[in-house]
């Protein structure tokens, strides 16, 4: 199994990474040779892989097994190399993403910092920036300087859903792989074969997340995100008055508060008591020594700003499932010859469809996008779902 298996549909992408990483070889050998650079920037729509795609350059870079010496290509998968690259206990290697809403000024300095050291081990120092749309512009003006003036063995790797996500000097210095959706058949096959998915089921995630990776792989294995997702798809149905879009739009939100809370209540717990342990707390609830309280007020502000953008990262993903019912529903309209996303609930798209104009789903279309770029924006969720239920009664 190589480094390359886990990049689902992805094979231009992975013949750019291998070539890349075969002159990098060639530039550790001391010969001039085209092909590699200091600076990437891997894009793709959400689920695509892009975190994916670096992290195997990032292996491949490491890459010390002994079939190169007889012209293999590197990115083995079984050498140390490779396998500490994949498990995050490199030395050079960092794979940095953030759980807040944005990236500051202090994290990237100390990023810089950390790229300007020499590697370890002798080859590469690799830093992996998985948020890189999230940098702000001090940020931003502060990894911008790194790129220009690169230390000899570092290779940066930013990554953003498009190129249009990153400042323009930093993405006119970097190296741009696209990667695309991989195919529904492609992540079903994935499912099946390396996680043990059933079949069925996991052509059923991979439908119905349209492609996403990682959200097909939760919907298959997950059932309390199966009914959470049915639930989101009953909305349609609940918009017959007013005060059914307000109470619609309340449940939506507080569903998405409670899967925010589900995912980050056990983690929050954790980082807690290790932060309690560190500083010499004895036994759960135990006090804490005198001058400690500001580092744990410290943690529990970013718990907090990890919660908040995990609650909108959990409305948005409710948001798109929504987006695709209605354009199932616009398919169904048109008498398009596509596959559905839903196509376990045909007949309730059908009769959707019957009761209404392709304008009027193209307009549904419309409050749903405008939703989220309110919610994206900084407006209250509540507020900007309540307004998108009333668009949707509307039509």
């Amino acid at each position: 199994m190589t480094v390359w298996d886990d990049l689902v549909g992805q094979d231009r992408v992975v013949g750019q990474l291998r070539s890349a990483a075969v002159a990098a070889r060639a530039v550790l050998a001391g010969d001039a040779v085209g092909g590699m650079t200091h600076a990437w920037l891997f894009t793709g729509p959400p689920g695509s892989g892009r975190s994916s795609a670096a992290r195997a350059f990032a292996a491949a870079l490491q890459c010390v097994s002994p079939d190169l010496a007889l012209g293999g290509d590197p990115g083995c998968g079984y050498c140390d190399g490779c396998h500490t690259s994949r498990t995050g206990t490199h030395a050079d290697v960092d794979v940095v993403g953030t759980e807040l809403l944005s990236i500051g000024v202090k994290e990237t300095r100390d990023l810089v910092r950390r790229a300007a050291m020499s590697p370890a081990g002798g080859r590469w120092q690799v830093i992996v920036l998985e948020d890189a749309d999230r940098l702000t512009e001090g940020a931003g003006n502060v990894l911008l300087k790194a790129i220009e003036e690169p230390a000899p063995r570092t290779v940066w790797m930013l990554c953003a859903p498009s190129v249009e996500d990153a400042l323009p000097t930093i993405r006119s210095r970097c190296r741009h792989v696209a990667l695309c959706t991989p195919p529904v058949a492609a992540v079903a096959d994935m499912l099946a074969r390396r996680d043990g998915v059933d079949p069925a089921m996991a052509a059923y995630a991979a439908r119905a997340t349209a492609g996403h990776i990682d959200r097909a792989r939760r919907l298959a294995t997950d059932e309390q995100a199966r009914q959470r997702r049915a639930e989101v798809l009953r909305l349609p149905q609940q918009l017959a008055d007013i005060g059914g879009c307000m109470a619609a739009a309340q449940r939506l939100v507080d569903a998405a508060a409670a899967d925010a809370k589900e995912i980050t209540a056990r983690l929050d717990a954790r980082e807690t008591e290790e932060l309690r342990s560190a500083l010499g707390a004895t036994g759960p609830g135990g006090r804490l020594p005198s001058g400690t309280a500001g580092v744990v007020k410290e943690l529990e502000g970013r718990q907090k700003k990890r919660a908040t953008r995990t609650q909108r990262d959990s409305l948005d993903l409710a948001l798109t499932d929504l987006a695709a019912f209605y354009r199932d529903v616009l398919a169904v309209q048109f008498g398009a010859q596509v596959a559905l996303a839903n196509e376990e609930m045909r007949p309730v798209l059908e009769g959707v469809a019957r009761a209404s104009a392709p304008e009027a789903t193209l307009r549904r279309i419309e409050a749903i996008l405008a939703c989220r770029r309110a919610i994206d924006a900084n407006v209250a969720p509540l507020l900007a779902v309540e307004a998108m239920a009333l668009g949707l009664r509307a039509g």
